[in-house]
C-alpha cells in the first residue's frame, strides 16, 4: 500500500513538472507577444501617416497580450507551488515507505534471532540429554 502512494506520488509529480514546463513554454510565447506588440506599437508611433484610430487599436493590442503575460506569469507560479507540493508529498510517502520497509526487517531480523535461539535451545537439551546418558 505504502509503495503504490510512492508511486502514485512520483507520477503526479511527474505530472505537476510536465504542467509547470508547458507553463513556462506558454509564459515565453505570451513574452514575446507582448514584446512584438511594443515593437509594432513603438514603430507605428513613430509613422507619420497613422490615424487615432489605429494607434487605439495598437494600444489595446499592447495592452490584451500583456495581460496574458501576466496571466501565464500567474499560472507559472501556481505551477511552481504545485510542483512543490507535490515535491513534498513524494517526500512523505517515501519516508514512510523506507520507514515500513525498516520496520518490516528489523521485524524479520527479530524473528530469525527468535528461530535461533529456539533452535539453540533445543540443541541444548539434546546435548544435556546425551551427556546425562552418557554419565548414568
Amino acid at each position: 500500500m505504502r509503495e503504490r502512494k510512492e508511486k502514485i506520488a512520483q507520477r503526479e509529480l511527474a505530472e505537476a513538472i510536465s504542467r509547470r514546463s508547458s507553463t513556462v513554454a506558454e509564459l515565453r510565447t505570451a513574452e514575446d507577444r507582448a514584446e512584438n506588440a511594443r515593437e509594432q506599437q513603438r514603430s507605428a508611433g513613430e509613422s507619420i501617416a497613422i490615424s487615432a484610430v489605429d494607434l487605439l487599436a495598437h494600444q489595446l493590442y499592447v495592452e490584451r497580450t500583456e495581460a496574458q503575460q501576466r496571466t501565464r506569469a500567474r499560472e507559472l507560479e501556481q505551477r511552481e507551488a504545485e510542483v512543490a507540493q507535490r515535491d513534498a508529498d513524494l517526500t512523505t510517502a517515501s519516508t514512510e515507505h523506507q520507514m515500513l520497509e525498516r520496520l518490516r526487517e528489523r521485524r524479520r531480523s527479530e524473528h530469525a534471532r527468535e528461530d535461533m535461539r529456539r533452535e539453540a535451545g533445543a540443541l541444548d537439551e539434546i546435548a544435556a540429554a546425551r551427556f546425562s546418558r552418557s554419565r548414568a
